[in-house]
């Protein structure tokens, strides 16, 4: 029998592709949906100059082109009113914290303040003397200021309500064309500018001047805070950078990935649920090559690129991680919409013929509201989840409770101070505070009754959890007992007390807001992190 050996079959040529990542496949999800499927782009003729993404559900966008600022649907995306009040070309939409009002700027320099439901031209915010390039509102609480700048190389800050500058704020040497509003704090925001300064400006300080400065080498296109609050990125030429504002404005990277300049930033998140990458944000850069750069600055790499035929110069990602928005410079709106669960099995079973593919329909478990449950056999031994029915025991009532069963008023509330118990002594209070027989209990109080009262309020009235009622019941039986008070040293002297107590109170929550204000907005950025 002649010998055999083992022969290694020959090694096939490997595939130049590269296997796509999870998170590239999870940018190239966005797709153009069904409804609009026909035509890839919506044309309007114009640049869009600016996008803006409502805050509030279902996250209706805004777009400037032209003299005109339209609004889509966060649903159908279709366009659902267009607003034709401006002069000149509109820029730099923005919303309102709550969705309910929009904002924009023109070339005249004139800042417009809109019903973004009803489109009731509400404000005009004169004061720049060339174009309004830049408009944004606080992200947090603050509904009644914003902030814009201008080609007069100014930036103010407004008081919506009574259309008044309340700082014009002077530093930058060159045309104003974007900024953001700080994620942790409604008293700071960004400025950049063609003079290659990104100035960061608080109000409470501004008289001063700008807090810090950045020098980003290039004119500055797009400025954005990262969702921490102590990163900035800066977009200009062809590249952008990621500034540390916390450590003093470090420069942490530069990204040079587009070959042409950089028109426009945005944040992303990968919206997945599971896995490594969940809830990681993404810094979004669009530029006039045409491209769109996904950027992981955790990892400073580029983790995907997508190209689009034209021009692009301004971009806008959802809150709820649905949809994806592209402007370019000849007027294309690129939608990017990526499908749900739902959405999916929809899909799916259209494609079957059988409509939305539903669930298979759960067994019927056996309820206490059937009647087959209550003939089960008597033998049969409890499960896991049965219930023990025990006889209730008897409940023993303190002293106080048995005398306001027998509405014993005055004596339960001097039975429950004679316990020292704050718990049910406000417990009480709060009874005879709902039978209306507090003000009358006190009233009757002898001196003595009086002074382990004035003890017990001495003791426990600057208490957060009870100040509230504390204080109140404090002020009554002053007014009400104040000869007997003046009579007694004893009393007088708990009101001394007192009044030492709660003006030493006060001085300490004047020291604990001084401390909050100084260390709220660090923490903050550190719960974020």
């Amino acid at each position: 029998m002649a010998e055999t050996f083992p022969v290694k079959p020959k090694l096939r040529p490997t595939s130049n592709k590269t296997t796509p990542t999870p998170e590239s496949k999870y940018w190239k999800s966005f797709k153009i949906p069904k409804d609009i499927q026909t035509t890839p782009s919506k044309s309007l003729n114009y640049p869009i100059t600016s996008l803006s993404f409502s805050p509030i559900a279902p996250h209706d966008f805004a777009t400037t082109n032209s003299a005109t600022l339209t609004i889509y649907s966060g649903q159908t995306l279709e366009p659902k009113s267009t607003i034709n009040a401006f002069a000149d070309t509109a820029s730099s939409a923005s919303y309102r914290c709550d969705g309910k009002l929009i904002a924009a700027g023109d070339l005249t320099g004139t800042v417009h303040v809109f019903d973004a439901k009803s489109r009731n031209h509400l404000r005009r915010l004169k004061g720049h003397s060339a174009a309004a390039r830049l408009v944004r509102y606080p992200r947090a609480s603050d509904k009644f200021h914003l902030f814009s700048g201008g080609d007069d190389s100014l930036v103010k800050y407004w008081d919506v309500t009574t259309e008044k500058c309340l700082f014009p704020l002077p530093g930058h040497k060159d045309y104003v064309r974007c900024g953001d509003a700080s994620p942790v704090s409604v008293d700071m925001f960004l400025s950049g500018s063609y003079d290659h300064r990104v100035k960061v400006w608080d109000v409470r300080v501004c008289k001063d001047g700008s807090v810090m400065e950045l020098n980003h080498e290039k004119p500055v296109e797009s400025v954005i805070y990262l969702p921490s609050g102590g990163l900035v990125a800066t977009a200009g030429g062809n590249f952008v950078k990621i500034w540390d504002v916390i450590g003093g404005g470090k420069l942490l990277y530069s990204m040079e990935s587009h070959n042409k300049t950089v028109t426009s930033l945005c944040m992303g998140k990968v919206g997945r649920e599971g896995g490594e990458e969940a809830d990681q944000y993404r810094i979004l850069s669009v530029g006039l090559d045409g491209y769109m750069k996904v950027f992981d600055y955790a990892k400073f790499k580029i983790t995907h690129t997508t190209r689009f035929p034209t021009p692009l110069l301004s971009i806008g990602f959802s809150p709820d991680c649905k949809t994806r928005v592209i402007g370019s410079s000849k007027g294309n709106l690129y939608i990017g919409r990526r499908k749900g669960k739902a959405e999916e099995s929809e899909d799916l079973g259209d494609r079957l013929g059988f409509g939305a593919v539903e669930d298979e329909p759960q067994r019927r478990v056996l309820r206490p509201s059937y009647f087959r449950y209550f003939h089960r056999g008597q033998n049969q031994k409890p499960s896991e989840g049965d219930y023990l029915i025990k006889r209730p025991k008897k409940v023993k009532l303190a002293e106080h409770d048995k005398l306001l069963k027998k509405f014993r008023h005055k004596e339960a509330l001097v039975a429950s101070l004679n316990r020292k118990n704050p718990e049910n002594v406000v417990a009480v209070m709060e009874e005879l505070v709902a039978r209306k027989k507090l003000i009358k209990s006190v009233s009757n109080l002898d001196t003595e009754e009086l002074g382990l009262l004035l003890g017990f309020l001495q003791k426990y009235s600057t208490m957060p959890r009870y100040a509230k009622l504390l204080t109140t019941l404090l002020n009554k039986v002053v007014e009400l007992r104040a000869e007997d008070i003046r009579s007694s040293d004893q009393l007088r002297g708990h009101i001394r007390n007192i009044k030492r107590g709660v003006e030493e109170e006060i001085r300490i929550q004047q020291s604990l807001q001084e401390i909050q204000g100084i260390i709220s907005p660090m923490l903050r950025i550190a719960a974020k992190r």
